[in-house]
Parts: C-alpha cells; structure tokens; sequence
C-alpha cells in the first residue's frame, strides 16, 4: 500500500467511526503515519482528500451500477438502480452522507447521477416517460435520496423497510406511462422521445440553432 492508499484508508477510517467530523488533515496524517505536507501534497487540501475517499467508498456500488447490463425493460432497470441505491445508502451511511449529505457534488456523485440520467433517457426513447429527462432525474434522486437520509436518521430497530418499495412505485407512478413501447403514446411522450433521439443523433439538415430552437418547442410540448 502506497503513502496515497494509506491516507484514504486512514480517512476512510475515521470517516467511518466519527463522520466527516472526525476527518481532520491532522487525525488522518497522524493515523497514516505521515507528516501533513504529504498529505497537502497529495491532495491539495482537505475536500481534495474527501473526494478521493468519496471514490474511495463508491468504488463497489459504481462498479455494481456499470455492470448492471441493461434489459428490455428500462423501467425495471430503474427499478433495478433504485434498489441498488437504497441497499448501498443503508450499508454505508459514512460515505453516503459524504457524497449526498452536502450540496458541493463530488466525482463519484456526478458519475453516479450519469447513470441514473442514463436510464431514464432510456424510458424516454422508448416513449415511457411523461416529464422531462432532466426533471425526472431530479425527482428520482431527490425522492430516493429522502428514503435512504430518512432511514438512516431512524434507529434500525424502527425503520419501515416498506418505505423503500412504497417510494420507488410511486416515483415510478409520477414520471412513466404504462403504454407499451410498440403502442401509440401521448403527444408529451412523443415529444420526450424525439428531444433524446435527437440528443444522440442530431440532424444533419439542421444547423445548431436550428437544434436547440427545436429542443425548445419540443420542452414545451412536453409539459
């Protein structure tokens, strides 16, 4: 383990035991066995070393996301995403409060966030989805966010685990349509779908204003 490994995990450590709190660029260099300035060094400062135990913590449950092979059915992909959000919010409630307990968005926040947007471009493209990919993000996120800080403030002998599925149909309910991908959709749906389409693959007829005079009318034939 090098002197940079040594300092996150020592970090990772105190994060653990005492929250953020506890990780002072003076415990964390005195439980790695360095002088400061090496730390300094390494990370520049201290929301330099949060990032990297950030990454650090995310490891496993992005590395989880980018090997969940996508289905048929990106509906139950979220579905799928949810649970897997949920389950690493309650396993590891240091690092999830370092990554979404604060508003400066880390590294492995935003790749996290990328994937979620991700899926739900999917539901969109598919003609599933009734709000806009962005707002739907959002949703999603704030509400399974709320779940797993709700839950982490409640003693485990307390939490109501129904609380996680209840949550995530419900969200499911509020941004998706249950019309089948080879079935007629809603003109917002439509719309929500074209705008993505043309995300991937802009035409070539049109010229960048052009594109984003259409992303417009498209926004506002979609709420």
């Amino acid at each position: 383990m090098d002197t940079r490994e040594r300092l996150v995990k020592a970090a990772a450590e105190l994060l653990i035991e005492g929250g953020k709190e506890a990780v002072s660029t003076r415990a964390v260099a005195s439980a790695a066995g360095v002088q400061a300035p090496t730390l300094y060094r390494l990370f520049g400062d201290k929301d330099g070393l949060l990032d990297a135990v950030a990454a650090y913590g995310f490891a496993d449950y992005l590395a989880t996301k980018h090997a969940m092979s996508a289905s048929d059915n990106p509906v139950d992909d979220l579905r799928r995403g949810w649970e897997l959000h949920i389950g690493f919010g309650l396993a590891r409630p240091a690092f999830y409060l370092l990554m979404y307990g604060e508003p400066r968005k880390r590294a492995a926040r935003l790749e996290a966030d990328a994937m979620l947007r991700e899926i739900i471009s999917r539901i969109a493209a598919v003609g599933r989805l009734t709000v806009p990919v962005e707002q739907a993000a959002q949703f999603v996120h704030a509400a399974g966010m709320g779940v797993v800080l709700s839950l982490i403030a409640t003693p485990e002998e307390d939490r109501d685990l129904e609380l996680i599925t209840f949550s995530r149909e419900q969200v499911i309910r509020a941004i998706t349509t249950d019309t089948e991908p080879d079935e007629p959709t809603d003109i917002p749906s439509r719309a929500i779908a074209l705008k993505v389409a043309m995300e991937e693959d802009p035409p070539l007829m049109l010229s960048p204003a052009e594109r984003a005079l259409l992303a417009e009318w498209l926004d506002r034939v979609a709420k």
